[in-house]
């Protein structure tokens, strides 16, 4: 038994432990980003007993001996309500807000955000996800040609951005009505405020550097997020800079998350630590949170087993970096 990992083909007989809690397999399958267990139960079904997790408590679960116990707080008195543009809901739980820029950056002189001129959903070299490929889209071109395919695509990302915003929104819920369940927690956000508990990365000229992540073209692709930003989070994709409005925002306790150092291609193993998600690429490849200096400052950005380093956004592209480090769990 061991943790429940995305990108992993589960069989039958498996058994992983997610967030406290052990499951045991019910349909054979290849987790995915936002496949986890509690969000899944006709993959998965939950386990009478205690779980190992990452040493905080769930109240479906006993917990058992654990190097850490979080408690939560109070129940809230209000019920949450959905975030609403440059309104994100007032937080009934958030993590202690212990989050503080690296200290080992240069220091820089206040200025003027720079303006970035690339807001290219529309462009860019994407991938299709394996389920998309198959005889039927192979038909369909033959029918219809390019411009049938381009319209079935772009249908198909429709779909899939609203079904992740349902399970983001979901996620969301449980988290500000229940209080979090690990170290950290994704939660959907609009516009450009920032809620409390947001993971600090870095501290670029007179703003604030947090971790985002938002759907684009069939990805879950991380980035950062910042209220300077012209839409709130920014993310790199096929080597552009693309801004979105409506993304996740990685809330957290840093006491129980490290930042491990790593360079080149990702191998998840030898980090010694589980990583915390991140999302997955087109072609179903998962990715995960990284965090590498350029120009003297941290920035947010993704790393994979398959790219060759890390890739952050920034300036209307992406820049690739070789020695990076890769947020996991402490």
């Amino acid at each position: 038994m061991g943790y429940w990992q995305p990108g992993t083909q589960y069989n039958n007989g498996d058994v992983v432990t997610y967030q406290g809690c052990d499951y045991k397999i019910i349909q054979p399958h290849r987790s995915q980003s936002d496949w986890a267990p509690d969000l899944t139960p006709a993959l998965w079904g939950k386990m009478q007993g205690g779980g190992g997790g990452y040493g905080y408590n769930n109240s479906d679960c006993s917990s058992g001996q654990s190097q850490q116990t979080y408690q939560p707080p109070p129940q809230p008195q209000q019920p949450y309500q959905p975030p609403q543009p440059q309104q994100p809901p007032p937080p009934q739980y958030s993590y202690g807000n212990d989050n503080k820029p690296p200290q080992n950056q240069q220091p820089q002189q206040p200025q003027q955000p720079q303006k970035h001129d690339s807001d290219s959903e529309g462009e860019g070299k994407s991938s299709k996800k394996a389920w998309l490929i198959g005889g039927g889209i192979a038909a369909g071109a033959a029918l219809l040609g390019a411009a049938g395919v381009a319209i079935h695509k772009h249908n198909e990302h429709e779909k899939e951005e609203a079904e992740w915003i349902d399970r983001a929104d979901r996620r969301t819920r449980q988290f500000y009505n229940n209080g979090p369940t690990s170290p950290c927690t994704w939660v959907l956000n609009r516009g450009k405020s920032i809620p409390q508990g947001a993971i600090v990365v870095g501290q670029e000229h007179s703003w604030t550097l947090y971790i985002g992540r938002a759907f684009h073209k069939g990805s879950i692709t991380p980035g950062k997020a910042s209220d300077v930003f012209k839409k709130g989070a920014v993310i790199g994709y096929a080597h552009d800079e693309v801004h979105k409005d409506t993304y996740e925002i990685l809330l957290g306790d840093m006491n129980g998350l490290k930042w491990v150092d790593t360079s080149g291609k990702l191998n998840v193993h030898a980090l010694g630590k589980t990583p915390v998600d991140g999302g997955v690429d087109a072609d179903g490849t998962p990715l995960y949170v990284a965090r590498a200096q350029h120009k003297g400052v941290y920035h947010p950005g993704k790393c994979s087993e398959k790219l060759k380093a890390a890739f952050i956004p920034y300036d209307g592209g992406e820049v690739e970096v070789s020695n990076y480090q890769v947020l996991c769990y402490a």
